[in-house]
């Protein structure tokens, strides 16, 4: 398996039911207990003045944030992320709530939120050599993951649950 750390602070990944740190490769569950797994970091690497500064100049999109990523922003990918909150006064005031915002996710490419774990979903395949995006999903899952393929020209499975 490929191991890919180098331009970020990750350490590997943590299983979440065992704590056996990982390398950070192709698995998506522990190979120990197959429990869940999540990136760990180095948070000590980041030096807290710098890291502010290069998310507030950041792109406006969620590579902004590529530091504290595991992954590195393809080249060529869409802009997803960024979107805008919009207010909404008269839902707030009939579940009482002073403020509500609504995040807009439909200005991102497929009009989903699903856009997000997609294109970080996509780099870390970049990352590895992969040839193929695939996915379970009924809905806007699919259509990121038919996107996010066909733009990088990789092969895009979806299973739709019958």
């Amino acid at each position: 398996m490929t191991t890919t750390t180098a331009t970020t602070a990750l350490k590997g990944l943590r299983c979440r039911a065992c704590n056996r740190l990982q390398p950070a490769d192709e698995r998506y569950v522990c190979d120990e207990c197959l429990g869940p797994i999540e990136p760990e970091y180095d948070l000590a690497a980041f030096d807290t003045d710098t890291l502010r500064w290069e998310i507030e100049h950041g792109p406006r999109s969620l590579w902004r944030y590529a530091p504290l990523l595991p992954v590195r922003e393809p080249a060529a990918h869409y802009a997803v992320g960024w979107t805008p909150l919009i207010p909404a006064p008269r839902l707030a005031a009939a579940i009482g709530a002073d403020r509500l915002y609504l995040k807009d996710d439909t200005r991102n490419t497929t009009l989903s939120f699903k856009d997000r774990p997609v294109a970080r979903a996509l780099a870390r395949a970049l990352e590895l050599g992969l040839g193929t995006l695939a996915c379970a999903s009924n809905g806007n899952l699919a259509g990121a993951v038919a996107a996010a393929a066909a733009r990088n020209g990789l092969r895009a499975f979806v299973f739709v649950p019958e």
